[in-house]
């Protein structure tokens, strides 16, 4: 997980943690084809922009990420093509999200692993879902 990302002429290691919720704190993830839907959706867009997913758990109104990125990319180009995306197909295919003009609020937030271990950050993220 701590592995430094190489190329010619750098060597990175960008971790972010990203917290975001729908419009109106919509519980949109109580429904567990909406969670499941999304997770892959993010999947994709990872996977083209070569950025790693260290985890990602869903509450019932935000949803929690930690990324592992190239250094070309910023957190709101991030932010900006995974909201996008998962977006649009989300409300194309569940009929209850259809009339959203858009699916997420603009705002987010983004820390770095900072003066936490990544391992920390990592577990979390994964105890959210298990929070009363």
């Amino acid at each position: 997980m701590n592995k430094y990302r190489r190329t010619k002429t750098t060597a990175s290691l960008l971790n972010y943690h990203f917290v975001f919720c729908p419009r109106y704190r919509r519980k949109i993830f109580l429904r567990s084809d909406v969670e499941e839907r999304f997770k892959e959706l993010v999947r994709e867009v990872c996977e083209e922009l070569e950025i790693n997913i260290i985890a990602i758990k869903c509450d019932k109104d935000h949803t929690h990420m930690f990324l592992n990125a190239r250094p070309t990319l910023s957190p709101s180009d991030i932010m900006a093509k995974i909201k996008g995306y998962t977006s649009k197909i989300l409300r194309e295919e569940f009929s209850h999200l259809k009339h959203l003009p858009s699916l997420w609020t603009r705002s987010y937030f983004v820390s770095t692993a900072g003066n936490v271990s990544s391992e920390t950050v990592k577990r979390y993220v994964e105890q959210q879902k298990t929070r009363g």
